[in-house]
């Protein structure tokens, strides 16, 4: 993973500049990988390492939103509702999947493209059908669902990190 680093600095840079100009992220995953979306959004919001005001992360997985569609309607389009629902040009939508292949995640990141969102995924594999619909995309180099969930988290840390030092270096 160490050859990722300059996409990483690149993706936490391109948040990192969002945030500033006042936008927002928003973030969605499934199973394991919507564990990890919460997790980068609770980072965010609260704080990784350092004392520093709250930034405005939501993930895409509140339960009874998530459950009222694909209720009413389908659960491939959950996470893309709300996207058309709360997504603005300039926010964030951060796609975690990872085959890069979750029909929800790529319509996801379909809307967020349709609102002139920056569209971060994180994926394995060979990024799936994820790659063409991302500005940036960090692929962790694995086959196995284990590692590149492994491999995703230390990716959110360290974006987490990067924003952190770039938004309120004072802190640091």
């Amino acid at each position: 993973m160490r050859d990722m680093a300059p996409g990483v600095a690149r993706a936490a840079g391109r948040v990192a500049e969002a945030f500033g100009a006042g936008n927002r992220l928003y973030a969605c995953g499934n199973g394991g990988s919507a564990c990890d979306a919460m997790h980068l959004v609770e980072e965010l919001v609260a704080r990784y390492k350092r004392d520093r005001p709250g930034l405005p992360a939501h993930h895409l997985l509140d339960a009874p939103t998530l459950t009222c569609w694909s209720n009413d309607y389908e659960f491939d389009t959950a996470f893309s509702r709300q996207v058309e629902a709360m997504g603005r040009a300039g926010d964030v939508l951060v796609a975690i999947s990872t085959s890069g292949n979750s029909r929800n995640v790529l319509r996801a990141a379909r809307a967020a493209r349709e609102r002139g969102m920056l569209v971060l995924g994180l994926s394995g594999r060979d990024g799936g059908a994820l790659r063409e619909l991302c500005d940036e995309l960090l692929v962790v180099p694995a086959q196995a669902t284990e590692r590149i969930q492994e491999g995703h988290i230390t990716l959110i840390h360290l974006l987490c990190e990067l924003v952190e030092l770039t938004l309120f270096p004072e802190s640091a």
